[in-house]
């Protein structure tokens, strides 16, 4: 499995319009490309334990897109409405960070040594 993993912090003055054009670019993209296998959106919430204050950034939002593959990944990535998401998304962020990770089950860890 491979997990695309997004953290975002939405543009200050981002206005209704700009927001609800950038979820349905979400929407579209995320029901639309066949290759994803599963999403996964959140917005956090903070606990008041001493490692939230020791995050350089405050991210609000975090996206979780899973993949059976690499080559999925790929597809997603060049894809029509990836392209006007990434478009509407980095006109929407004041900071974001994007990583790509392969993953597993717990009990298969030692796999990605």
């Amino acid at each position: 499995m491979v997990s695309h993993v997004v953290l975002l912090k939405p543009r200050a003055t981002l206005t209704e319009r700009e927001l609800n054009a950038l979820l349905d670019s979400m929407r579209v993209a995320f029901t639309g490309i066949p290759e994803i296998k599963r999403v996964r959106i959140g917005k956090r919430i903070l606990l008041g334990r001493g490692y939230e204050t020791q995050m350089a950034e405050h991210f609000e939002y975090s996206a979780i897109i899973e993949f059976d593959s690499e080559a999925d990944l790929r597809v997603y990535l060049d894809h029509p409405q990836h392209q006007e998401l990434g478009r509407r998304f980095f006109e929407s962020v004041d900071a974001a960070l994007v990583y790509d990770y392969t993953t597993v089950d717990a009990g298969c860890v030692t796999d990605l040594l």
